[in-house]
């Protein structure tokens, strides 16, 4: 089996920390996918071509062939990565929906913490 991809992400952020968790958990357990906070030493050390400052402002995925991806520009790649999203990774493929799909995703993480908050505030 192939080394794993590693998702690095913004571990102060709840919804951030949920979603990494989510898909870690998807990806059968760390063999497919392994997911590093973005401030943490192991990232750093592992990782030093990934600024901090650039997994602030999306997520990063580090491929086996040293290739990394941000934001949603990862997303088709890590769908792939997990046993029964794999199809959902055509829709990036559509016309169009690169584009879509990064601007979603630019103000989704704009907002992340707002978002958190929202969420997980009692109504």
């Amino acid at each position: 089996m192939s080394p794993p991809a590693v998702l690095i992400y913004d571990a102060e952020c709840p919804m951030c920390r949920a979603s990494a968790l989510w898909l870690m958990r998807l990806a059968l357990s760390g063999r497919r996918l392994e997911i590093l906070p973005c401030r943490s030493r192991l990232r750093a050390e592992r990782h030093p071509q990934i600024s901090e400052q650039a997994c602030l402002t999306a997520m990063q995925l580090a491929l086996p062939d040293g290739r990394v991806l941000a934001g949603a520009d990862a997303v088709p790649v890590l769908l792939r990565r997990i046993r029964g999203l794999g199809w959902l990774a055509v829709v990036f493929a559509l016309p169009g929906m690169r584009p879509l799909a990064r601007r979603v995703y630019g103000w989704i993480a704009r907002n992340r913490m707002r978002i958190s908050c929202a969420i997980s505030s009692p109504r």
